[in-house]
């Protein structure tokens, strides 16, 4: 059997699209190829006019063909003739049921049973469309092949827990706590002198002026407060083209802010304890915020502990200056927070995770967290909730597992805004202490440490490698009932054959 691929985002736009909702299907799907290609042929499309033509020719060759669509199931196609299957990430408990706005997909129970079966990344998303499809429905839980890539990072993986001084650099900027002059004081304007300290003063003294914050600062503090509250309270509430960032703020509305240069190579040294997280601040999944307060408030007081957090989101000034008013606020604290903003090339990348001690994640939902999964393939035990897909995966061995908590929400693409689904809250005082258990193993139990390391190891070998997957997917294609063609099932609703 051949294998056609298609995603909404292909080799040439992934870089404007970087921090979108779809662009992660992208990296799944260059995943996914060279697993396929053990399988049988692998055709890779850009627009989705390409599949027909492509299916009609390999089938006149005698070649049977499948679309894998790495999209959505309300993007995905149910008018072709070639037999599609979708390839779905989704991390609520329940998929939408419900067409709205004429479009007959946003029911993806629709979409499923034209396909006539699906492919989800995890067990939890496999789990929700058997829940709404019924429990025979043909649903494989095929989580992404990526053992097998990091090889040479394990190879050269010390298991040393504390990190020897590490340089990394990237194409952007570096936002480093150290280097901000970070002050609480600042943020707020200085108290007015007192009437008695003003008659105290020599009669030829002049009083200093007072120093009260910049139009900019206000304007600063104000955005943050603002965007924390619309990012916790309303933006998963919105349907993805309503939301900041999705479609961009007018230039009028845009503060000027002076930002850093982000068009040279810039670098920097890290060492001791050191935490990785990768996201997108705009993703009101990630909870990044948190992330933040919880790790400054464990290390206030811990210089050698280090937070990097690798940016996915292509405009810095969408999160600038929510995150460095948010330093401000947590000073004065020893420990040290990095943002790396821009691009990794693969030799970047592997020295990030050469440097790492531990992956964090403290997201309220996930439908897969491929940054996560590589991590823990590199042998770095993480600090992560055991909730939606992540709890394929995680488990005490690997990781110091996080309590959340079951919150209402709602579809994210849904315009409607209606409470529908379930995701998590994962619990502040866990993550302060999995941050100080976590720092505690790996300064004085480096052979727990190593002994999590080897299980993370074991548990992507098993979950993520080649070959469980093709095993997964050659059986799951063997015993999967094919669907009619879309173009047969037009030509029974009418009696006459469709063009």
């Amino acid at each position: 059997m051949d294998f056609i691929l298609y995603s909404d985002i292909n080799e040439k736009s992934v870089g404007k699209s970087l921090g979108t909702p779809e662009y992660s299907y992208y990296f799944v799907l260059k995943a996914y190829r060279p697993a396929l290609e053990a399988l049988g042929g692998v055709h890779v499309v850009s627009a989705l006019s390409e599949v027909d033509p492509l299916y009609r020719k390999l089938k006149a060759q005698g070649i049977d063909c499948l679309l894998l669509a790495f999209t959505p199931p309300h993007r995905a196609p149910i008018d072709l003739a070639c037999p599609t299957l979708c390839v779905v990430a989704w991390e609520y408990d329940s998929i939408p049921d419900q067409p709205w706005e004429g479009d007959p997909r946003n029911d993806w129970r629709t979409v499923f049973a034209r396909h006539g079966g699906a492919i989800s990344l995890s067990r939890h998303t496999e789990t929700a469309i058997k829940s709404a499809m019924g429990q025979d429905f043909p649903v494989l839980a095929l989580p992404t092949p990526l053992w097998e890539r990091f090889a040479e990072q394990r190879t050269g993986n010390s298991g040393n827990p504390v990190t020897a001084p590490t340089r990394l650099e990237i194409k952007g900027c570096i936002i480093d706590s150290r280097t901000l002059g970070l002050s609480a004081e600042s943020l707020a304007p200085p108290p007015p002198p007192q009437a008695n300290d003003v008659q105290a003063q020599p009669a030829t003294a002049v009083a200093a002026p007072i120093e009260r914050p910049t139009w900019r600062r206000r304007w600063i503090i104000t955005k943050h407060y603002l965007l924390t509250w619309y990012r916790e309270a309303v933006q998963d509430l919105l349907p993805e083209r309503l939301q900041l960032g999705k479609t961009g703020a007018a230039p009028e509305q845009v503060e000027q802010l002076k930002l850093p240069d982000v068009s040279q190579v810039t670098s920097t040294e890290v060492d001791g304890v050191v935490y990785v997280s990768v996201f997108n601040p705009e993703d009101g999944r990630k909870n990044w915020e948190q992330m933040i307060t919880a790790f400054c408030w464990a290390f206030r007081d811990t210089p050698d502990a280090t937070l990097v957090l690798k940016i996915t989101q292509h405009d810095l000034s969408t999160y600038y200056p929510m995150l460095t008013t948010l330093l401000a606020q947590l000073s004065p604290f020893q420990c040290r927070v990095i943002a790396l903003h821009g691009y990794l090339d693969d030799q970047q990348f592997a020295r990030l995770h050469e440097a790492t001690t531990y992956y964090v994640n403290a997201s309220r939902c996930e439908g897969l967290c491929l940054p996560l999964m590589e991590f823990l393939a590199c042998g770095k035990p993480a600090i992560a909730p055991a909730h939606t897909a992540m709890e394929d995966y995680i488990s005490p061995d690997l990781a110091f597992v996080l309590r959340a908590s079951r919150e209402h929400s709602v579809w994210p693409h849904d315009p409607r805004i209606l409470y529908r689904t379930v995701r998590y809250r994962p619990d502040w005082g866990s993550l302060q202490r999995a941050y100080s258990d976590s720092y505690r193993v790996a300064k004085a139990e480096p052979e727990t440490y190593r002994a999590m390391s080897s299980a993370a190891q074991r548990k992507m070998e098993s979950f993520a490698s080649r070959e469980a997957f093709q095993q997964r997917l050659s059986a799951f294609l063997a015993t999967r009932p094919r669907p009619a063609p879309a173009a047969a099932v037009e030509a029974d609703k009418t009696g006459q054959p469709t063009c």
